[in-house]
């Protein structure tokens, strides 16, 4: 069981509650397409006659715009109807979008388009961590959050390499054919496959049952009171819809770790708009092949991600033992400070090989590093959102969507401008000055973590 106060709500319950049977309770549950146009955005601005360099990066970045609104959204109403039908619903509309954009007319449609998609597509990405909190305990959420954000950072270097190959052999339009191929599949085995996990919904639907079936009407959920439901169903669903935005501004640690995620995610799009550029224009690479640049961040991934499956959890289990069996969410926390430290590494060494130039290899070594950062860094601060706050981990990791999804859009537009006035070299190295200041940022997660998580602890029971 996922929430941490499940077994309380197991055991004594008063009369007329409804709860789980028992831990072993059957009915109890115990994010490709951000980046996959990105080398192939020069050919839709060729045929769209488009001169514009800021609306041509848009059509790559403005996913991410859509990333930054459908969380607001969606994480609450999976909290509040559940996982189920919000990801069915959200990922039927994100396959009927990128028929859109297969179809786009103009740059301005495919920028719309591209928005759309991104709503549908961040349901993956938060109602997921809902689920994580949902079905594990803390001391199994490192490897399910190693396994769940596999995809979701890994995609953004995968789909480079597979969109360059495409646009460059089948044209354009087919980067969307082939997200509406694979996607619709991977929608109807959702649909057909996918049950609900959310604890509030499946208790609230056993309550009803047990309610026709006993003739109890005065029956009520164990969560009532935790769910809102003493207040009026309007009442419950502003709550509910606000949460993620009362996340962000009313808990001061989920602030500053989603600011602090949003400089480094921005910092990676940063990247992606001259990694493309660089190898085509510096080593003469096709469009196809140049995406396999790309390759050096994505092994960072895996490899960072393999370590902190492999590690987190019996970082947990040891702390706690050490701590007379009782769990804070900020045990989670050394890991990141290690893999913060690796991210300037990247900027430095990838701008200046890349400035001189040097053999191809270098730089696509040079951005291991930071694969290998940032992997961690999001995996241990997102699953220290959702051990710090199971019962919203889905509104939580919107929080921190949003603010990172802006800083992705809209960083890469100054982009351009900041490498033809700086230089690759320069360019980076601001950037690695920028992550060397922001390295005591772990720390203080770590040592005032649960200070500024227990100031306004009540507002989220």
């Amino acid at each position: 069981m996922g929430q941490d106060n499940e077994e309380d709500l197991m055991m004594n319950l008063p009369k007329g509650i409804v709860g789980w049977e028992d831990n072993k309770d059957p009915q109890n549950p115990s994010p490709f397409a951000s980046s996959v146009f990105s080398p192939a955005a020069s050919y839709a601005a060729t045929e769209f006659h488009e001169t514009s360099s800021i609306l041509s990066t848009l059509t790559v970045t403005s996913y991410l715009f859509g990333y930054a609104i459908g969380p607001l959204v969606l994480s609450p109403l999976s909290e509040l109807y559940g996982r189920q039908i919000v990801l069915n619903a959200a990922t039927t509309f994100f396959v009927l979008f990128q028929i859109g954009c297969a179809l786009a007319p103009n740059t301005s449609a495919l920028i719309v388009f591209r928005a759309l998609t991104g709503m549908g597509g961040s349901a993956c990405l938060t109602t997921g961590s809902g689920v994580v909190a949902d079905m594990f305990v803390p001391e199994q959420r490192g490897l399910a959050m190693s396994f769940y954000g596999f995809g979701p950072l890994f995609g953004p270097v995968l789909g480079p390499v597979c969109g360059g190959f495409i646009a460059e052999n089948a044209g354009w339009r087919w980067v969307f054919w082939i997200l509406v191929i694979a996607a619709g599949t991977m929608t109807t085995f959702v649909i057909i496959f996918n049950r609900e996990t959310n604890h509030l919904v499946l208790i609230e639907r056993k309550t009803k049952r047990l309610r026709v079936e006993l003739g109890r009407p005065e029956l009520r959920s164990c969560y009532e009171k935790a769910a809102g439901e003493n207040s009026s169903k309007l009442g419950t669903f502003v709550f509910r819809m606000t949460t993620p935005m009362r996340l962000l501004f009313r808990s001061a640690i989920v602030a500053i770790i989603a600011t602090y995620i949003a400089i480094v995610y921005g910092c990676l799009y940063l990247l992606f708009t001259t990694v493309t550029d660089v190898f085509q224009n510096t080593y003469h690479w096709g469009i196809g092949i140049s995406g396999l640049s790309y390759l050096g961040m994505g092994t960072g991934f895996v490899i960072g991600q393999i370590l902190f499956g492999l590690v987190s959890d019996k970082v947990i289990v040891r702390l706690t033992k050490r701590n007379n069996g009782v769990f804070e969410p900020e045990m989670r926390l050394p890991l990141c400070i290690g893999y913060a430290a690796f991210i300037p590494i990247s900027f430095f060494w990838y701008g200046w090989s890349v400035n001189a130039p040097t053999h191809w290899i270098v730089p696509i070594i040079g951005l291991f590093p930071f694969g290998f950062g940032m992997v961690g860094i999001f995996a241990t601060l997102q699953t220290y959102v959702i051990d710090s706050y199971p019962r919203y981990a889905a509104s939580g990791i919107a929080a921190i969507t949003v603010t990172r999804s802006l800083f992705g859009a809209l960083l890469p537009l100054a982009g351009p401008y900041m490498y033809n006035a700086l230089g690759y070299g320069w360019g980076n190295s601001l950037l690695g000055f920028l992550t060397l200041a922001m390295l005591p940022m772990p720390v203080i997660f770590q040592r005032y973590g649960r200070v500024l998580r227990e100031r306004n602890a009540s507002s989220f029971k």
